[in-house]
């Protein structure tokens, strides 16, 4: 099973970004533009998971999802990778809020892969949605200049998905379990958390 664990932003979250993509999507130059579908906030890729180690990883996860707390998060902005020279292959709509405590759930998120014996990534965090991608790597100035200023509404995220990725399929992604944030279900967390 090839695995990630993500946040999905809400509906109405995804449709306004999708109207602002679409502004992109005029521009002439050939890029593969992802499906709203697909719009999902990455905490850590796992690869390729054996079924078998599916119980294991899921207690972990959940364990760590209990620790974090509900985020106030906003999809602004639109940045690209790699970040700097001429040529990018992807781009994307970035994320504003709760970044440490965003920062913090995706290391959390890590350290229980790696506590089952996962191989995860260790570079830099950056959170974002793909929305496009070029292929070869080309220069994505304009496309972001047509795009214009993204700033979408705020939401709470309270849950982490973990998602298994079937490419080629006709259900792309398909969630295998869905976990509440900790200090949401938990009845004595201090008020003032539940605001954004």
């Amino acid at each position: 099973m090839r695995l990630f664990v993500a946040l999905n932003p809400p509906t109405e979250v995804l449709r306004a970004l999708g109207e602002a993509v679409d502004r992109g999507r005029s521009h002439g130059r050939p890029l593969r533009w992802t499906h709203s579908d697909d719009w999902h906030i990455t905490l850590v890729f796992l690869g390729e998971v054996e079924e078998e180690r599916l119980p294991v990883l899921t207690e972990a996860i959940g364990a760590a999802a209990r620790t974090q707390r509900p985020l106030s998060l906003a999809v602004e902005g639109w940045g690209r990778f790699p970040p700097r020279g001429r040529r990018s292959s992807v781009l994307w709509a970035g994320v504003t809020g709760d970044l440490d405590a965003l920062d913090a759930l995706a290391r959390g998120m890590r350290r229980a892969a790696r506590s089952v014996r996962i191989p995860v990534e260790r570079r830099p965090y950056v959170p974002h949605l793909t929305v496009a991608r070029s292929r070869p790597p080309s220069d994505l100035a304009e496309v972001v200049e047509d795009l214009g200023e993204l700033r979408g509404a705020r939401w709470r995220a309270r849950d982490v998905h973990l998602i298994e990725s079937r490419p080629g399929s006709a259900d792309r992604y398909r969630t295998v379990q869905t976990w509440a944030l900790g200090w949401e279900a938990d009845s004595e967390r201090p008020p003032e958390l539940d605001t954004p």
